[in-house]
């Protein structure tokens, strides 16, 4: 799932639509996108207030470092890993068996 957020480098300053079109004119996307969002700081929607607090990371606080940060939640909910933006979908994708 991707989540759109403008809070790195204003990388994505569109509306929804407008980030949507782009990537799946340009990266042929097969996930969903949803609305754009905050994933850090006081706006920070509880959905990323609950990731990071359950996989804080190794920096100094728990925000997300950077666009394509992913987490990896299992089939019962829980956040089982985080994984830096340089780290590609495929290579999550290698931890997949594991969870079932």
């Amino acid at each position: 799932m991707g989540f759109p957020c403008n809070q790195f480098a204003d990388q994505e300053p569109g509306t929804a639509e407008e980030i949507r079109q782009f990537t799946n004119d340009n990266y042929d996307i097969d996930f969903p996108m949803f609305a754009k969002i905050e994933v850090n700081g006081d706006g920070a929607c509880d959905l990323y207030q609950w990731l990071r607090s359950e996989q804080p990371g190794e920096g100094e606080t728990s925000d997300v470092t950077w666009n394509f940060e992913k987490f990896l939640v299992n089939g019962s909910g829980e956040v089982v890993a985080r994984f830096g933006p340089q780290i590609t979908p495929e290579q999550v994708a290698e931890q997949l068996p594991a969870l079932t």
